[in-house]
């Protein structure tokens, strides 16, 4: 979907509509290890910090689905986690414990997890008149000229299937009028659910929503609305509006309208890309023509978008998976920022030599180090060969799943 492309069934009309789509990852970063691991699908699994030997603090960062049902929690207590759900290597030592009731515990890898994300943004960017990235597994995007409410739902799912197919992870979706009422319907049907309320299902749609599952109702806030008997976003909008500015202030008047399905925020980008990419998946080959092609031929698309957003560009790299899922990356850097395709196309191909001869099942090209002035472009003399010295370029090997990064609990994905 390059430059002003639409998925099937978009209308080119202009519509006073707001189309707004909340994306959500179906549980990140333990679908981020079921990547390298794909022994771990239908597995329970917890991704976190403080499980092994010696380690007497820490905490859940993402459970899936499957280790949901122990009763293990994002943000819970390591500790609790493994009352609930024993590590299958603790399992297998211990007769007093069952294997086939235990589960896989992984630790936090930020720098894979961010690596896959950027796949995963690449495909949410491109579907959208406006992106906002919210969290590294979840963004809004404005869709309002790309498709319309007839046609909104196969639009959404094109979306999703299109970022399982390339990237192998599930995404929920809600499209909605608005931003509130899109990230309620994101979480209605999980996991790799599509829920579209048109503008006129919007009250339907939320009133029977319990009240902690309005956008923007904390536990606390929850808790305070239940003493008053109000149980749902129903409740909540048939309440009197000033009584709970009395209660809340402002906050309490703007909690009543996304109630009634009244927000009108507009979808807003947080600032630039720093970044441009685009992948592709295929059958595992070791047909380096075809692997070839298949760079040659993201490396003309990623051009191309960087051209159509003014971006500039001081690094060009790639992506190569390997089976089951090796992640090797190579990047060049430029002595300066340019917009030019052909080296693009040049650098990316060199890089793939690397790998001739190896089986691989995904490739990718980015440019990255991204620049939007006006400023005049670096002399690309030395890329003819005709100069030497300072100019020439520098390979950096950046293995994308290297060591576990350091994350705190405000960097975990929540409970998507």
């Amino acid at each position: 979907m390059a430059g002003d492309a639409r998925l099937p069934g978009a209308s080119t009309e202009e519509r006073a509509d707001r189309i707004v789509i909340h994306a959500d990852v179906d549980c990140f970063y333990a679908a981020c290890e079921r990547l390298r691991e794909p022994a771990l699908r239908g597995e329970p699994v917890v991704v976190g910090m403080g499980y092994e030997a010696g380690d007497t603090r820490g905490a859940v960062a993402t459970a899936s689905y499957e280790a949901r049902a122990y009763g293990v929690e994002s943000a819970q207590p390591i500790t609790d986690a493994l009352e609930r759900l024993p590590r299958k290597v603790d399992a297998a030592r211990d007769p007093d414990l069952d294997v086939s009731e235990a589960g896989f515990y992984r630790p936090v890898d930020m720098a894979f997890y961010k690596s896959v994300s950027e796949e995963i943004r690449a495909h949410l960017r491109e579907a959208a008149d406006v992106f906002r990235e919210v969290s590294i597994d979840e963004a809004y995007l404005d869709v309002s000229s790309r498709t319309d409410w007839e046609r909104a739902e196969g639009f959404a799912r094109e979306l999703t299937e299109r970022i399982a197919a390339d990237v192998g992870v599930t995404v929920s979706v809600g499209v909605a009028p608005n931003m509130s009422t899109a990230k309620v319907a994101s979480d209605a049907e999980k996991p790799d659910g599509c829920v579209v309320v048109r503008p006129d299902e919007v009250e339907t749609f939320l009133a029977p929503i319990p009240i902690e599952e309005l956008h923007g109702v904390g536990p606390v806030t929850a808790r305070s609305l239940r003493d008053q008997g109000i149980e749902s976003a129903g409740d909540l909008a048939a309440a009197d509006e000033a009584a709970l500015v009395e209660e809340f202030g402002e906050r309490g008047r703007d909690l009543h309208r996304r109630a009634r399905g009244e927000d009108d925020r507009a979808v807003t980008p947080r600032g630039r890309p720093k970044s441009l990419s685009r992948e592709s998946a295929f059958e595992t080959t070791d047909e380096y023509g075809f692997v070839a092609e298949r760079v040659s031929e993201l490396a003309a698309a990623v051009a191309e978008r960087a051209r159509s957003e003014g971006a500039l560009y001081r690094t060009i790299g790639i992506k190569v998976v390997t089976p089951p899922f090796s992640v090797n990356t190579r990047e060049r850097s430029l002595s300066g920022p340019v917009d030019d395709p052909s080296l693009v196309e040049r650098v990316t191909g060199d890089l793939l030599s690397e790998f001739e001869g190896e089986r691989v099942r995904k490739v990718g090209v980015r440019v990255s180090n991204l620049e939007f002035s006006g400023d005049e472009q670096a002399s690309l003399g030395a890329w003819g060969g005709e100069e030497t010295g300072s100019n020439e370029p520098n390979d950096e090997r950046t293995p994308a799943s290297g060591p576990t990064g350091q994350a705190s609990l405000s960097d975990f994905d929540r409970e998507g």
